[in-house]
């Protein structure tokens, strides 16, 4: 039998295609987190989505209410607008919320232990980014040995990125030969109904999909806006 792999999946494209790839040699134990994000009601139709598409053996939605309390992001602060992308910008984006995939991985650890899984997934993108300080490698391979010094002496559990160092055309070409369904996923940060193309993740995901020469398949409040990131 396969053994068991805890992925975080937001029910955007990158956590889609990095639950995909993990299907291939574990079993899937997909996790949800909300934390008062903008659209988080969003995210979880398209999480559920996901996860029956990939008929998950298990899956968990939980919360992280304080890091709403806390503020700091654009995401989860209405007093704060979520600034329009740019690409070219060496800053962090007022997106970014503070330390969140700290939180997020120590929910999956705690889960992973109690399930015995051997690994944990998360499609984070160092690259690609936008700047997330909580995004790159090095960051993962430190939290990996917390892992190590935190759980029993019998747990033996790895942080997987397999997208780690992909770009964002790199991962809907992965995607797409892979058969992740993309279709199903939601990466806009202000929007619900349709992506609103003018924040960061939306600009990511149409630069993306236009450089790998595929049209994206959810909708856009504008058709302008898929070929606007060259």
């Amino acid at each position: 039998m396969k053994p068991i792999a805890v992925v975080l999946v937001s029910g955007g494209l990158d956590s889609c295609v990095t639950a995909t790839l993990a299907k291939q040699t574990h079993q899937l134990a997909l996790l949800h987190v909300q934390y008062g994000q903008r659209t988080q009601e969003r995210e979880l139709i398209a999480f559920h989505a996901v996860a029956d598409e990939l008929q998950a053996d298990y899956r968990l939605i939980t919360s992280l209410d304080h890091l709403s309390a806390i503020g700091g992001s654009s995401l989860t602060d209405l007093s704060m607008s979520v600034t329009p992308a740019d690409l070219s910008s060496q800053e962090i984006p007022t997106s970014y919320v503070p330390f969140r995939n700290a939180h997020l991985l120590a929910i999956a650890t705690s889960w992973a232990e109690v399930l015995q899984a051997k690994a944990i997934f998360i499609g984070a993108v160092e690259e690609d980014s936008s700047g997330y300080p909580d995004c790159r490698a090095s960051f993962f391979k430190a939290f990996e040995s917390l892992i190590a010094n935190g759980t029993r002496p019998e747990t033996q559990i790895t942080i997987e990125t397999p997208l780690i160092h992909l770009s964002k055309s790199q991962i809907v070409t992965l995607g797409l030969e892979h058969q992740a369904p993309l279709h199903l996923t939601w990466s806009c940060y202000q929007s619900t109904t349709q992506a609103c193309g003018e924040c960061d993740s939306c600009a990511l995901r149409l630069r993306g999909f236009y450089r790998a020469q595929i049209t994206d398949p959810i909708p856009y409040q504008s058709d302008s806006h898929r070929n606007a990131y060259p």
